[in-house]
């Protein structure tokens, strides 16, 4: 197997640029902190260029190990609609994250928390601790927004962003995506997903079927070269993004379908791992038509594993560190399902 391809999992196409900047709307935006001890950063989700707060998405999640900080997924689970774009970060990054989040709503929507009612931040994390001074605590609002006003369906991935200071398999872990295209009914629909992978042990690592990690793992232990000490059990946040017209019940199976993916990499559920899924959809809310549940899934089973191959071999290429759009480019555990639509404002008094 040469060790620089990318495998294309599964049968299924994938989009023109093979994240989830496939699905319409959908941008992604990197910070990345790079220096000396500080290796971290902050990456943004958005589903649409919206107010999120007046254009709510439909969104679900999954808590596959809850071992985790995440803000926000009381209430994704209780009204199924994202408030915010979505924010990944390191796990002591998660609070400052939030706050900006807070802020940014209050600024363009004054009535939040007088007139209206609060808004819903949404931030995932992983410990970065093992490459990142994780106690110097970092992470600030500036860096929540620089991320946001970077967000494009262009997007750096591997060592960036939030990837900054993950760990994957004992490798260098990031950010990695993919898409893919499910034809229903003589209509093509998008589902893409984004991840941050820190997770794994190198003896588990499996690529399209292929343990890897196994003669990697050999080699290692008769290299010469002095090794560090392995990284804990970590987690992974799997984003997912459709254009399917699928509402917050219907997400939420889907986001559990992510699971099977994460499993096909070699992966176990550790007790210290914090694995979430979480899903959204672009499309309007009430523009329903039946869909095949069984290629919906596959889908999600396949874009998972990509993305992950993605971030393994994107994370070993790349080094930038910026907090600023980044240049056009080709296409552990939590995952957050979310799908991207415009809509008209939602009532606030509720």
């Amino acid at each position: 197997m040469n060790m620089l391809s990318m495998p294309h999992v599964g049968v299924l196409p994938a989009g023109v640029l093979g994240t989830i900047g496939d699905v319409a709307g959908v941008t992604v935006g990197h910070c990345t902190l790079a220096d000396g001890p500080i290796q971290t950063g902050v990456t943004v989700v958005r589903a649409h260029r919206d107010d999120p707060y007046r254009h709510k998405v439909p969104a679900a999640a999954s808590v596959i190990n809850g071992f985790g900080k995440s803000i926000g997924l009381v209430q994704v689970e209780e009204l199924g609609v994202l408030e915010t774009p979505i924010a990944l970060t390191n796990t002591f990054g998660v609070a400052a994250v939030a706050q900006a989040q807070i802020r940014a709503a209050v600024a363009s929507s004054p009535q939040i928390g007088r007139e209206w009612s609060t808004v819903n931040p949404l931030v995932f994390e992983c410990n970065d601790g093992y490459l990142n001074d994780i106690q110097a605590l970092a992470v600030a609002d500036q860096h929540y927004v620089a991320a946001l006003d970077a967000a494009t369906s262009r997007f750096e991935r591997g060592s960036v962003g939030a990837g900054r200071g993950m760990s994957c398999f004992d490798l260098k872990g990031g950010m990695g995506s993919a898409s893919r295209i499910v034809n229903v009914a003589r209509q093509d629909f998008t589902v893409g997903a984004l991840v941050l992978a820190n997770f794994g042990r190198l003896p588990m690592l499996t690529i399209d079927g292929v343990p890897i990690g196994r003669e990697l793992s050999a080699r290692k232990q008769t290299s010469t070269q002095p090794t560090a000490t392995k990284p804990e059990q970590g987690s992974i946040i799997m984003i997912v993004a459709t254009d399917a017209p699928l509402d917050s019940r219907q997400l939420k199976r889907l986001s559990m379908r992510a699971a099977a993916g994460l499993a096909r990499t070699g992966s176990v559920y550790g007790h210290g791992s914090g694995d979430i899924a979480s899903r959204s959809r672009r499309r309007g809310l009430f523009r329903m038509r039946p869909i095949s549940s069984q290629r919906r899934r596959c889908s999600a089973t396949r874009v998972s594993i990509r993305c992950f191959t993605h971030a393994r071999i994107a994370s070993s290429r790349q080094s930038s560190m910026h907090c600023g759009p980044p240049p056009p480019s080709p296409g552990a555990t939590r995952t957050h399902v979310f799908r991207c639509v415009k809509r008209r404002p939602i009532s606030n008094n509720c």
